[in-house]
């Protein structure tokens, strides 16, 4: 009989030991992650997907919490916010500080990049070539950028003539751009737009495209006109004293993601609006457009005025604003051409 217990525990004791080995490691380390949209939005997927990537590749060393929709830091302070402490990582685009980051700022000009992978690269490439104050205060994790600006409109848009005179809804930092093609801009958040298109306040909005799925806005601008005006600059960054705290081995998963994951972000939006494009044409019988020949070679000119003036300003505050312009549409050809 004592044989018999001894066998016993002895087995228990091994399957104690295997149940154990096969446990997933507690987490060593733990980060929140604030982000400002809603959680179905790009920004806030390649969040989650980021960190299921590091818990993944660090072995369940990292936990990361999540807080999407501006439930930890909102859009204004996210950057203070990742500085202070409040969050360890947070994304945040930079237009919403306009004059805080001037070398990002490049990218946002609107150059005609006709894809987010594309102009998340140059914007990688960018910052890494020039390695700017404007982030000196936090470790850089990642960079990316929405797909490009394109109109949408509640009628067709098939010249600049048409649009001419229209009401447009845009974010604030774009208005002259809009302006300057013959528009009449007008700034309101996301969250006005429908209402506005509804009541007629506005007769489109330009942006990039995977709103008209994401945010139901199909439903009221039925017509797209291919322009590829802008894009949006976004970064993700972790306190800097956090940053420091961490073991070299989870350091090198994270700088080994960096430029993946901008790729990755890139990647995964333009298919999005792809996605966003045919259920649109499904549901509402989307119209896609594209200015005459002769117009598009128009826009650059029309336009031109505005990137100057970017070149002026950056240029009088110390930095290189020829070479930094040079830089972005040298970048621009050559991941085009690499991601047709």
């Amino acid at each position: 009989m004592k044989e018999k217990c001894i066998t016993i525990m002895v087995m228990v004791a091994f399957l104690l030991g295997i149940s154990l080995l096969s446990a997933p490691a507690q987490a060593q380390i733990k980060l929140t992650y604030a982000n400002f949209p809603p959680a179905p939005t790009f920004p806030c997927v390649q969040m989650e997907e980021w960190k299921k990537e590091v818990e993944k590749r660090t072995g369940g060393k990292v936990a990361i919490q999540t807080f999407p929709g501006s439930t930890l830091l909102n859009p204004k302070n996210m950057f203070e916010g990742v500085i202070s402490g409040t969050a360890d990582i947070g994304c945040l685009a930079m237009s919403y500080q306009p004059g805080r980051f001037p070398i990002s700022e490049a990218i946002d000009q609107p150059v005609g990049f006709s894809s987010a992978k594309a102009a998340s690269l140059a914007l990688y490439d960018l910052i890494e070539k020039y390695n700017p104050k404007e982030f000196e205060q936090v470790k850089i994790i990642t960079l990316f950028t929405c797909p490009p600006a394109n109109i949408m409109t509640i009628k067709p848009v098939k010249s600049l003539k048409d649009l001419k005179g229209l009401e447009l809804r845009v974010g604030g930092t774009q208005a002259n751009i809009i302006q300057n093609l013959g528009g009449i801009p007008v700034a309101m958040p996301q969250s006005d737009t429908p209402e506005a298109l509804q009541k007629g306040t506005v007769k489109g909005h330009v942006s990039s495209m995977e709103v008209l799925k994401d945010f139901n806005y199909a439903a009221y601008t039925a017509n797209a006109t291919i322009a590829n005006l802008w894009v949006v600059t976004f970064a993700v960054v972790m306190n800097k004293d956090k940053w420091n705290s961490l073991p070299a081995d989870v350091k090198k998963v994270i700088d080994g993601m960096r430029k993946e994951w901008a790729l990755w972000t890139g990647n995964y939006v333009d298919n999005h609006v792809l996605e966003s494009l045919k259920w649109s044409k499904e549901k509402y019988n989307l119209q896609i457009f594209e200015l005459p020949a002769s117009e598009k070679a128009e826009v650059p000119k029309l336009i031109k005025p505005l990137i100057d003036g970017y070149i002026e300003r950056v240029t009088k505050a110390g930095l290189p604003g020829n070479q930094i312009m040079k830089d972005v549409y040298a970048l621009k050809e050559k991941y085009e051409k690499q991601y047709k």
